[in-house]
């Protein structure tokens, strides 16, 4: 009887492109049910709708390609561009918004360049970014937290918002509002400093905005259990939250009625999901120790500078975006020596 071999280069460690998906999606599901104890239940809404365009376009553009359909959607890599878009709008926005993002997240995200694995783009902020610059009013309200607003809007009210535009009970302004890192930077624009603004009543007593800093906080339980599982590389958040803190906590300290303190920039937006979640994606990221962190590193300058400088509250899409480009040179210039090659 023939022996088989049960050495290297026959031993694997079981790993596939679901079974990541999977497990980034079970690490999201803190944050989900965090998001609907303060802000409702829109985002689940805005999660169906989203599979549901996933599945149909995907489906389209894979019959298109002469793909087959079932191994391409079951792989559970859509997903990742679905949890990418849906964190990111407000929840209740109208429908077409995430119906919009998610289609142009796959059709010139993914689907352009030929699939996965083969786009440079990260297609979820690919998609946000097509919403921020066509919808910008759609993505400014967002709803207030229910500490904020006093009232938690339930699944039929959420309903009624994403389709037809109108509340049942409140009037959509009392249940909108701009986001924190908005409020700070208009007020800033209108020579309001910094500490003034996160002691008012949307901020609690430790200057943290209700409801955004407990979502950060699942998200950053989930990103640990994902090093945990091996599922992404540390250098990725390291680098990205390390480097975002370094610099906010300087320019609060040499000017902390301009620039908000470390703390606020960690936890408000959508900091923790792109810390774990987005910028670890390992087809548009690079791919070597030292490029890693670099390129996370990267992100959060460049989030820093359009936080502050920019015209957008939040810089993460288009930071990810623009280092995106950079990647092909990062991983050229940071390729680990071979073993046994001396140079």
């Amino acid at each position: 009887m023939a022996t088989i071999p049960h050495t290297s280069p026959f031993t694997h460690n079981a790993s596939s492109v679901r079974k990541v998906m999977l497990q980034v999606q079970i690490a999201a599901f803190p944050a989900l049910m965090t998001h609907i104890y303060f802000f409702g239940f829109g985002i689940t809404i805005q999660w169906t709708l989203a599979v549901l365009t996933l599945i149909i376009v995907e489906t389209a553009l894979l019959k298109l390609r002469n793909r087959p359909v079932a191994p391409y959607i079951f792989d559970l890599s859509g997903l990742i561009t679905v949890t990418g878009i849906v964190f990111c709008i407000p929840p209740e926005s109208p429908w077409w918004v995430i119906v919009s993002g998610v289609t142009f997240a796959l059709i010139f995200g993914k689907h352009l360049y030929g699939g996965l694995g083969y786009n440079p783009f990260n297609p979820a902020m690919l998609g946000y970014a097509f919403l921020l610059i066509s919808f910008p009013a759609e993505l400014t309200q967002w709803t207030l937290p229910s500490e904020v607003s006093g009232h938690h809007i339930s699944f039929i009210e959420s309903f009624h918002l994403i389709f037809t535009g109108q509340s049942l009970n409140l009037s959509f302004d009392q249940l909108t509002g701009a986001t924190p890192l908005d409020e700070v930077k208009t007020a800033l624009s209108m020579g309001v400093p910094v500490t003034t603004t996160l002691n008012s009543s949307n901020f609690n007593g430790e200057q943290i905005p209700y409801g955004w800093a407990w979502i950060n906080m699942a998200f950053f339980l989930g990103g640990l259990w994902m090093l945990y599982k091996r599922a992404i590389r540390w250098q990725y958040p390291v680098g990205f939250l390390g480097t975002l803190a370094a610099i906010a906590y300087i320019f609060n300290w040499i000017d902390p009625n301009t620039y908000a303190p470390a703390s606020f920039h960690l936890l408000t937006g959508g900091i923790m999901l792109a810390a774990f979640f987005i910028i670890t994606d390992p087809v548009t990221s690079s791919t070597t120790p030292l490029g890693r962190f670099i390129y996370a590193a990267g992100i959060a300058v460049l989030v820093y500078v359009i936080r502050n400088w920019g015209a957008f509250p939040d810089g993460i899409a288009f930071g990810i975006l623009i280092m995106n480009m950079f990647v092909p040179l990062i991983d050229q210039y940071t390729q680990p020596r071979v073993v046994g090659y001396q140079r």
